[in-house]
């Protein structure tokens, strides 16, 4: 169907939808569609979710994930391993690895990687931030950048900024296929690059 035959309401609804990543001006024509069907208190529910999403959820002053209470619960909870910091690029990426229940130790979210095609240097991600956490307590940080250029450039950088400190540095396997999203993965596949990561 052509978006001439759309409503005004109908249309700005696609363009809204189509600008979400991962869909296309097809697929949030068929969202709308959709909506339609379904009764209205199933589509006030839908907003009043994202809108509480948008206004609650916050980043946690330590690891800089998605949370709604500061610190966030990861960072809270006293029975994970203080000791183990595993850094990667977006909160997702720590959602994943959660999925998979067996790290037990804390994360740190950098917001990104390092591209300077893309004008991205260290002070744009949370680096100072990271390197503050680096106290006498944490023997270990894991590396779970995305397996891009842009991930292995970051993490060789971490690499040279936290081996003077002398505290253990190591990366997750490479059972990540090159060029996939860490939020992408199986649990089975993160399990195993987590278990099998090696020393820098």
């Amino acid at each position: 169907m052509s978006s001439a035959y759309l409503s005004n309401s109908m249309h700005r609804a696609v363009e809204e939808l189509s600008k979400l990543p991962g869909i296309g001006k097809k697929s949030a024509q068929r969202l709308v569609f959709y909506l339609l069907k379904i009764p209205r208190e199933e589509v006030v529910e839908l907003s009043q979710a994202l809108i509480d999403v948008k206004d609650k959820a916050a980043y946690c002053s330590k690891c800089f994930n998605i949370t709604e209470s500061d610190p966030c619960a990861i960072c809270a909870n006293m029975g994970r391993d203080q000791s183990v910091i595993c850094v990667v690029e977006e909160a997702n990426d720590a959602a994943a690895f959660e999925k998979t229940g067996e790290y037990k130790g804390l994360y740190h979210v950098l917001g990104g990687t390092l591209s300077p095609l893309d004008g991205i240097g260290p002070d744009d991600l949370r680096i100072k931030e990271l390197m503050i956490r680096l106290t006498d307590e944490i023997t270990e940080v894991i590396l779970a950048n995305n397996p891009n250029a842009e991930g292995e450039a970051t993490a060789l950088y971490l690499t040279k900024l936290i081996k003077p400190l002398g505290i253990k540095i190591s990366r997750i396997a490479r059972g990540i296929p090159v060029g996939t999203d860490l939020e992408y993965a199986d649990e089975i596949t993160l399990l195993k690059a987590l278990e099998g990561r090696t020393s820098l």
